[in-house]
C-alpha cells in the first residue's frame, strides 16, 4: 500500500476590492471537493488561501469610502471569510497579502532573481497615465479594443475575448477606467522580470508540457495547448518581459532600494500561498514549511502543490510564476487545476461587467448553499469549459437526485426503525450485498471529473430506490408476520443511505455531518462507507435533512441582485459609448445569425435572390484541414473543430454536426471554411469561422455533409 500523499492545496486568491460572487465560487467549491475527497482517502492536505489586498484599485476604493486601504482590507477579509464559511469551503487558513510573510517573501524571491540569478534588469518606459486624475494606470484601470481580435472594451492587460495577453499601450483607442479620459504616455523607469531570457523560455517549454509524480498532465490539455500558442515552436521566443514594478502612488511593498517604486500586485500575489502557509505552520508544529516550498526538500519529502485557479489568471500562474520560483531556488507547483468562467445562459458572469449574483444575497434569501455546491459538481468535468448556471436546471436537478432520489431513501424508512424496533438496526439483507465496484467514482473525483462522479452517484441512487419500491416498507408494516422482513429492508435501505452519503460527502460535508449524527456513528472515510451497521446498532430519531427548492426562492434570489444583472455602465464619454455599443450590438447580432445557420440542418422550398460577383467575393473560403474534432460537453449539436487553414496556428470553430459525424472520422480530412467571419464569442470558447455543410432535412437523403475538396487541394488555397 503506498504511503499517504502530503499536499499543499491554493486557492486563486480573491481580490479585496469587491464581494465573493458565485462566478468566484466555482473553483473554490472544485477545489473544497477535492480536498475532502484526498483526506476521506487518508491523505495529509493543507488547503490555504489569502485576499489579494495590493494595487491601485483597493487604494482607489477605500480613497472613495474614506477609509485607509488598512482599514478597507480588513473588513473585507471578514466578508469573504465569512462568505467561503456559508458555502463549506473549509481552508485551514485564510490569511493577506499585506503581511509580513508575504513582504519577506516577495522580498527574499526578488532577492534571489536580482543578485543570484542575475534576471531582474531596470529600463525607462512608457506608460500610460491620466492626467485627470493625475497618476499613473494599471493595466486593469486602461480599457480599449484588443489589438489581436480587435473585440470592444477589453482590460489592458489581456483580452477576456479571445485570451491574448498584451501591454497596455497596445490597445487601440484607450481610455481611463478612472475618470474616461483620453490616457498620455509618460516616462519612468521600471524594474523588469527577464521573462524572454532564451533559459527561462527553455525551462517554461519543458514545464508547461510536463507531468506529475504519478504520471498526469501537470496542466489539462486545453491549458497545455495554449502554453505552445504562447511560447511559439522550438527556437520561437514569443515572451515579453514582466514589468514588476508600478509608481507611487500605489498600495503595496516598496521594492528594497527603490525609494517609490513598489511591487507590482502580481508578483507579491501567488506568493501569497507561501505565507498563508508560514502563517498556518507558525501556529502548527507539525507542519514544515520547506519540505513544500524549498526545491531539494520537496523533491526528497515527495510532498505537492496544487494550484486550483481560473482560466483567466492561467498566464500568471502557468509563465510568470514557475519561472519566479524556480530561478529563486523555489520549487514549482506539482499541478495546475484551471476552471472556466461561470457562465448564466451563456453569458459570462462578471462583476466588471456588472452581471453578477452575490454569495451573501444567496445566503440571505434562505437558499441552501450545499444546492448550489451539488450543481456546480455536476457541472464540473474537470477541464477548462465554462460552467453555465441555468437555474431552473438547478431546481430540477436538485429537487430530482438530492431530494427525490437520495434523501428520499431515509426519509421512507428511517421511521419505521424508530416507531417499531426502538431505533436498532437489524442484519443487512444478504440478497443485496454492498459490493458496489466504486473505483469509476474514485478515479472521476481524483481527476476531478465531478460530473461522472455523481451521475454514478445517482446510478446507485436508484438501485437503492429500486430495492424500497419493490418490498414496499409500508405495506410489510400493515402485514401480519412480516415485522422481520420490514426490519430488514429498512436496515438495508439504511446502510444503503449510509454508503451513498459517503459518497457524496466531499460534495454536501454539511449534509453528510447531519447523516453521521442521524445515524450515530463516526465520520465517514472511504474505505468504511461501504460497511454495513452492525445489527442492533442504535439511530438516533430522524428529522428531514433537506427541502425542494422552491421557484420564488430564485425569483427572490434574482431580485435581490437586480441591479448588478443590470448592464454595467460605461465610462466612456456618453455620445461614444453609445456608439460603440450600437456598433457592438449589429456585429454580435450578424455574427448570431451566421452561426445560427451554421449550427442547424436548414432546408429552403426555393433558392435565395441573385447576388453579384462583388457580393461573392466578399466571403473568403479556404481549403481547411481538420487537425482535431471533440465532443463539447452540454452541447447536444457541436463538435469543437481545429482547423488549419495554412497560417501559424490552427483556428477553433464549433460546427452543428454532431449528429451526422464521429469525431475520431473527421481528423485528418479537407473540407472548406468561411474564414473571413466574424469571430464569435459563444459559452464554449472563441469561434473563428464556419465549416461549410449541404443539408436536407426534407428529401429523400436527410442529415448532413461536411464538404470536400479534390484531391491535391492544400490547406489554405483559395476557393474562387
Amino acid at each position: 500500500m503506498s504511503s499517504p500523499r502530503k499536499i499543499l492545496v491554493t486557492n486563486a486568491l480573491p481580490y479585496a476590492n469587491g464581494d465573493i460572487h458565485l462566478g468566484h465560487l466555482v473553483g473554490y467549491i472544485q477545489a473544497d471537493i477535492w480536498v475532502r475527497y484526498q483526506r476521506m482517502r487518508g491523505n495529509t492536505v493543507h488547503y490555504v488561501c489569502a485576499d489579494d489586498t495590493h494595487g491601485t484599485p483597493v487604494m482607489l476604493r477605500a480613497e472613495k469610502e474614506g477609509l485607509t486601504p488598512e482599514q478597507l482590507i480588513n473588513r473585507v477579509h471578514g466578508e469573504h471569510s465569512r462568505d467561503f464559511r456559508d458555502f463549506g469551503v473549509a481552508f485551514d487558513n485564510y490569511h493577506s497579502t499585506h503581511s509580513d510573510e508575504n513582504r519577506w517573501y516577495a522580498e527574499d524571491i526578488y532577492t534571489r532573481l536580482r543578485d543570484g540569478a542575475r534576471l531582474i534588469d531596470t529600463r525607462a518606459i512608457e506608460q500610460f497615465y491620466d492626467p485627470v486624475k493625475e497618476m499613473f494606470l494599471p493595466d486593469r484601470f486602461i480599457k480599449g479594443e484588443c489589438p489581436k481580435c480587435g473585440a470592444a472594451d477589453q482590460y489592458g492587460d489581456n483580452c477576456e475575448a479571445c485570451g491574448a495577453a498584451y501591454a497596455p499601450t497596445e490597445l487601440k483607442n484607450p481610455y481611463s477606467a478612472v475618470s474616461g479620459a483620453k490616457p498620455v504616455l509618460k516616462t519612468s523607469e521600471h524594474y523588469f522580470f527577464r521573462l524572454s531570457d532564451p533559459k527561462a523560455v527553455e525551462f517554461l517549454r519543458d514545464w508547461t508540457q510536463g507531468t506529475t509524480p504519478d504520471g498526469a498532465r501537470r496542466l489539462q490539455s486545453e491549458a497545455a495547448n495554449k502554453m505552445k500558442e504562447w511560447l511559439g515552436e522550438a527556437g520561437e521566443n514569443k515572451l515579453s518581459d514582466w514589468d514588476i514594478s508600478r509608481d507611487a502612488p500605489y498600495f503595496g511593498f516598496e521594492i528594497p532600494g527603490a525609494p517609490g517604486k513598489y511591487f507590482y500586485v502580481w508578483l507579491d500575489a501567488p506568493i501569497g500561498y507561501f505565507a498563508s502557509f508560514k502563517n498556518l505552520a507558525a501556529r502548527n508544529a507539525d507542519i514544515d514549511v520547506a519540505a513544500f516550498t524549498e526545491a531539494g526538500p520537496a523533491a526528497a519529502t515527495g510532498t505537492e502543490m496544487i494550484h486550483f485557479i481560473g482560466k483567466d489568471i492561467l498566464y500568471f500562474h502557468a509563465l510568470f510564476w514557475p519561472a519566479m520560483l524556480h530561478f529563486a531556488g523555489y520549487r514549482t507547483p506539482t499541478q495546475l487545476c484551471v476552471n472556466g468562467f461561470l457562465t448564466v445562459d451563456g453569458a459570462k458572469m462578471s462583476k466588471s461587467r456588472g452581471t453578477f449574483i452575490t454569495a451573501r444575497s444567496y445566503t440571505d434569501q434562505k437558499l441552501n448553499p450545499e444546492w448550489l455546491r451539488y450543481y456546480f459538481a455536476g457541472k464540473s468535468n474537470g477541464t477548462m469549459e465554462d460552467v453555465d448556471l441555468n437555474l431552473d436546471d438547478m431546481i430540477a436537478k436538485v429537487n430530482s437526485d438530492l431530494v427525490g432520489k437520495f434523501v428520499n431513501i431515509a426519509s421512507r424508512c428511517a421511521g419505521f426503525i424508530a416507531k417499531r424496533f426502538d431505533g436498532k438496526l437489524a442484519a443487512h439483507d444478504e440478497a443485496l450485498p454492498l459490493d458496489w465496484n466504486i473505483d469509476e467514482v474514485t478515479a472521476a473525483f481524483e481527476t476531478r471529473d465531478y460530473s461522472r462522479a455523481l451521475r454514478k452517484i445517482m446510478e446507485f441512487a436508484d438501485l437503492a430506490n429500486g430495492y424500497v419500491n419493490d418490498n414496499k416498507p409500508w405495506e410489510l408494516a400493515k402485514q401480519e408476520g412480516q415485522d422481520a422482513r420490514l426490519h430488514v429492508v429498512c436496515t438495508t435501505a439504511i446502510n444503503i443511505f449510509k454508503a451513498l452519503t459517503g459518497l457524496l460527502k466531499p460534495v454536501l460535508p454539511t449534509l453528510a455531518g447531519q447523516v453521521e449524527a442521524f445515524l450515530n456513528i463516526e465520520p465517514l472515510t472511504w474505505n468504511n462507507l461501504l460497511a454495513p451497521l452492525p445489527a442492533g446498532h442504535t439511530i438516533n430519531a430522524y428529522s428531514h435533512l433537506m427541502t425542494r427548492i422552491e421557484r420564488k426562492q430564485v425569483d427572490a434570489l434574482l431580485e435581490a441582485n437586480r441591479e448588478s444583472l443590470a448592464p454595467a455602465t460605461d465610462t466612456k464619454p456618453a455620445a461614444e459609448a453609445k456608439d460603440a455599443k450600437a456598433k457592438h450590438s449589429e456585429q454580435r447580432h450578424a455574427q448570431h445569425q451566421a452561426h445560427a445557420a451554421a449550427t442547424e440542418a436548414a432546408s429552403a422550398d426555393e433558392f435565395e435572390p441573385f447576388i453579384s460577383i462583388d457580393d461573392f467575393g466578399k466571403i473568403d473560403l479556404r481549403i481547411a484541414k481538420i487537425v482535431s474534432a471533440e465532443h463539447v460537453e452540454g452541447a447536444a449539436k457541436l463538435l469543437r473543430l481545429q482547423l488549419d487553414i495554412g497560417e501559424e496556428k490552427p483556428r477553433q470553430v464549433f460546427a452543428g454536426i454532431k449528429s451526422a459525424y464521429d469525431p475520431a472520422t473527421l481528423v485528418g480530412r479537407l473540407t472548406v471554411m468561411v474564414a473571413n467571419l466574424a469571430p464569435r464569442k459563444m459559452k464554449f470558447g472563441m469561434s473563428e469561422g464556419m465549416v461549410l455543410a449541404a443539408s436536407d432535412t426534407t428529401g429523400d437523403n436527410p442529415g448532413l455533409f461536411i464538404l470536400s475538396p479534390d484531391a491535391g487541394a492544400q490547406p489554405g488555397m483559395r476557393v474562387k
